[in-house]
């Protein structure tokens, strides 16, 4: 796909305020970047699994994106007493297709986590599907395709 340079200055912007809210625990933020059929996954054991059939770390909707956050704001997540540091790096973004008003877009992403249990560093690459509403984008789809899910991993303590 040709770049439009102004959509994809657009596009980082949208994708580096989103792992903002998530790294400063601004969830309320975060639940409103997406759109009503929101789908967000993280799979398991590959990235080209199928999620209606095959387990998943995460396979939400937006009903469920909602209740999650409701449950990390409980403070009765003990993983998240207190809430881990976290520090998130957005690269490699490449527009892979916009038509009307939806765009896919992937990104490489770092994300570093320090808690009271210790460090961890979990790459990823991401895949979105954005839509324009009105003046702004939404998320309609967020795939998490975690380099290690194929390995046991013991938390997934915050929203990746």
């Amino acid at each position: 796909m040709a770049t439009d340079g102004g959509l994809l200055q657009e596009v980082s912007q949208f994708l580096y305020h989103e792992a903002r809210l998530q790294d400063t625990h601004a969830y309320d933020d975060w639940e409103a970047l997406w759109d009503d059929d929101a789908v967000y996954w993280v799979p398991a054991n590959g990235e080209d699994t199928d999620p209606e059939r095959e387990m998943s770390f995460i396979y939400d909707n937006r009903s469920r994106i909602s209740l999650r956050i409701k449950q990390l704001k409980t403070g009765k997540r003990h993983s998240q007493t207190p809430p881990s540091k976290l520090a998130r790096i957005i690269s490699n973004i490449e527009l892979l297709d916009s038509a009307d008003s939806q765009i896919r877009v992937a990104a490489n992403a770092m994300i570093f986590e320090s808690n009271l249990r210790g460090d961890t560093v979990w790459a990823a690459r991401n895949e979105y599907t954005l839509r324009r509403v009105g003046d702004i984008l939404k998320m309609s789809r967020k795939k998490v395709a975690l380099v290690n899910n194929d390995k046991p991993i013991y938390t997934l303590s915050f929203l990746v």
